[in-house]
Order: structure tokens, then sequence, then C-alpha cells
């Protein structure tokens, strides 16, 4: 066996990075060494790992982030006894050293705008077609085009379960992809529809969210294992439960979005948060905890039941009402009157799913230049549920926060070869 150099540094940045080492372990094996990655931490806690390959002739090394998955720097050498290469900074990664992982993106009728905006975010996301046709009795007559094209490749599908009738197709592709031979399976879901029924309040009750996740609970496995499947702001967390083993949900929030749009505001220091309920508070305050906060609460008079405030003021200030999601939109609507009585300066509405059944969007005006007793200043949704997003687009005060930089990065778990 060759002598086994340490790592050395080429250059002055990697000495510095060499020098933030706490320790750090080498290797190499001209005959192809039968460890595939080391592990070192920096000073500063950062774990490192460094993955190896080579065999007779060549040799290749690259360097990942243990924390992040990032991809920091990569070595190839066509000599069989290289003798350094130098350790890049965690700090200093680049887009240009950090390959990401190529996805083939499918989708569905509904998702194809989606899909395409989270294509436009990444060069290694590449679009793939399904033909959607039927039958003349109804039933689905789908095609994979190119199935065997995917195979040994990452595979995702956007999906969108807007109506119980679409769903059926959808999970026949949903089904027959993970057995294409693929790498991995992922499944974007952005909204999880059954999320509200997601308990039993008297026998005989039906708990639909168990269901569908049960349903998803079966996809079947790929090569790369089970089935990831990426959802945001499901309507319950404890709903993590009702998935089985055989699938990996993977919550996420469109929180940092509205966060991100807030500090775009030039009112941005007179924000508050307004919370209809206590469910929205226990859901959503630790991400919003450096506003000021107002929440909101029903209360029963009489027959009728009226939302109140239960905590917070609201005067002088831009209150922002947030929520999962909005149905018939009357909870908005009543926190939206007792808000302006208070003396709310602006009042603005953010839900991560916009479903609006029968086109209850319409409720809701525009608070013609600051008088929050007539309507929204703004309201914010994403494009979790795009029949909405076609309907709302472009009429005040709606606005869409796309959904697509936040999906490509879940789509992007790095690898190094």
């Amino acid at each position: 066996m060759a002598a086994t150099p340490p790592l050395q540094s080429s250059s002055s940045s990697s000495t510095a990075s060499r020098k933030n080492l706490s320790y750090y372990s080498y290797i190499y094996n001209n005959k192809c060494p039968k460890f595939p990655s080391l592990l070192f931490k920096t000073k500063s806690q950062t774990t490192i790992s460094i993955r190896i390959r080579c065999d007779a002739q060549n040799w290749s090394a690259g360097y990942v982030s243990a924390a992040t998955n990032h991809h920091l720097h990569s070595i190839q050498n066509s000599s069989p006894s290289p003798s350094s290469f130098s350790i890049p900074s965690a700090s200093s990664s680049s887009s240009e050293s950090s390959p990401s992982k190529r996805v083939c993106l499918f989708y569905c009728a509904e998702t194809k705008p989606l899909a395409q905006r989270i294509a436009a975010e990444s060069d290694s996301i590449e679009l793939r077609s399904i033909s959607w046709r039927t039958f003349d009795d109804g039933f689905p007559n789908l095609f994979i085009p190119n199935a065997q094209g995917i195979r040994g490749q990452h595979v995702a599908f956007l999906a969108s379960f807007s109506s119980p009738k679409v769903i059926f197709e959808q999970l026949s592709i949903i089904y027959a992809l993970p057995k294409l031979f693929i790498s991995s399976f992922t499944l974007v879901l952005p909204f999880f529809p059954t999320g509200t029924s997601e308990r039993m309040e008297d026998e005989g009750d039906v708990a639909t969210a168990f269901t569908l996740a049960r349903i998803l609970s079966n996809i079947p496995t790929s090569r790369g294992g089970p089935t990831s499947l990426v959802t945001f702001d499901i309507h319950a967390l404890q709903e993590r439960f009702y998935f089985g083993d055989n699938i990996l949900p993977c919550f996420e929030s469109g929180i940092p979005l509205l966060k991100n749009r807030l500090q775009e505001l030039p009112d941005s220091d007179k924000i508050a948060i307004a919370f209809p309920d206590d469910g929205a508070w226990k859901r959503f305050h630790k991400q919003l905890h450096h506003f000021p906060t107002i929440i909101c609460a029903k209360v029963r008079e009489g027959d009728q039941r009226i939302v109140r405030i239960k905590e917070g003021d609201p005067r002088g200030r831009h209150v922002v009402i947030v929520d999962d999601l909005v149905q018939s939109g009357g909870t908005l609507v009543e926190c939206q009157k007792i808000l302006a009585n208070h003396g709310a300066a602006k009042i603005s509405a953010y839900v991560t799913h916009g479903i609006f059944p029968n086109r209850s969007w319409e409720r809701f005006e525009s608070d013609n230049g600051g008088h929050p007793g007539a309507g929204l200043t703004y309201f914010w949704i994403t494009d979790s549920c795009p029949l909405t997003v076609k309907e709302v687009m472009n009429k005040p005060p709606f606005e869409v926060l796309s959904l697509a930089g936040s999906i490509a990065a879940a789509l992007q778990i790095g690898q190094l070869f």
C-alpha cells in the first residue's frame, strides 16, 4: 500500500481554513479505498464530510457540509499518487462549486405554471410531461413518455388534489413513477387538502386526513428508498403521525415568504400580526415572534358567535391577519371589522392556502387607499392552490407569493457524485 499523505493546503485561503480545524483526518489508497467518506469538525463545530472515489488510475474527492448538505469543493486527478489537495473554507461555498442533484419534475395540468416557475429557479430541474387522456367512460388513460429515459434519475411529481375527481388520475401516476427504476422519488403536494378533517369529535366521524395519509403511505418505494413528501403548512402538525414508515413527510412553511414581503413595505416598522384564533397563534407565533401580536377569539353572545380581541392593541398599526388557510373567509371578515373598530391604520391578510370554494374570494375588497373599514390593503396567498391563483391574479387586494423557490430548494438534496 502506498504511503498515505496528510491533507495539505495548497493556498493561503485554504491554510486559514485548515487552521480552523479542531482535528482532521486523511486517507489515500491507489487501489481503491474502502472508506467512502470522512468527517471532521471545524472550531465553529461545523461538521464537514470528505467523500473520496478512486481506482487504480484516477481519484476524486469532494467536501460537503453535513449540517446543510451543501457541496463545498471537489477535486479530480489522473495521477495515481497525489500529494496534496486544498480544503476550502466552509463559509466560502459558491454556486459555481455546488453541483445540484438533477431532478426530473413531472406535473399535472393544474400545476404546470408553478412547475415552470420551479424549473426557472434551477438549471438542475428538468420538466417532464405526462399524457393526461381519458377513455370514453371518463376514467383516465395515462401515458408517461420516454419512461425508460428516467431510469436512474431523481424524479419528482408536483401534485394538486384540488378535488376528489382529479386525485385518482394523479395517484395512478404517483404509484407508477417509483417503479420505473428511478434513483429517488419526491412527491410535492403543496396543499394537503383533507388537513382540516384530522380528528373525530363524535362516534361515526371520518377523519379523511388519516385516509389520504394512509393512501400516500403506500406509494411504492423507489431504488433510493421511501418517497419524500413535501407539503406546506399542514393544518395540524400532529397529522405527521398519520403517515406510515414508507413515506418521509417534510413539512415546510410559507411564512418566510410573508416575512420577506413585509420587510419590503414602507411601513414595515408599523406591522403587527393578528391571529384569528388560538389555533393560528399556536401554529405560527414562533415564526413571527418579533412582531407585536394580537390574538382574536370567537365568543358566544346568545345564539351568535362574535369575534373579539383577546390580547394586543391594533391602534395605529398595519395589522396582518395570519392563518394557514381560508375557505369562505367569514372569520377573516369578522377579524377585519373588529380590528378596524379598534383603530388599526391598515389591515391586510395572509394565508398559505387560498381555497375559496364557490368564488368566496369575491367578498374581499380593496381598502381604497387606506380605509381599513372598507377592505384590505393586501391579501397575500401562495400558489399552493392553482385554480384560485388563476381566478384572483391581478385583482386587488390579492397578491400571490410563489412557493417556487422553496420547492426548488426542497428538491435539491445535494450530492457530490
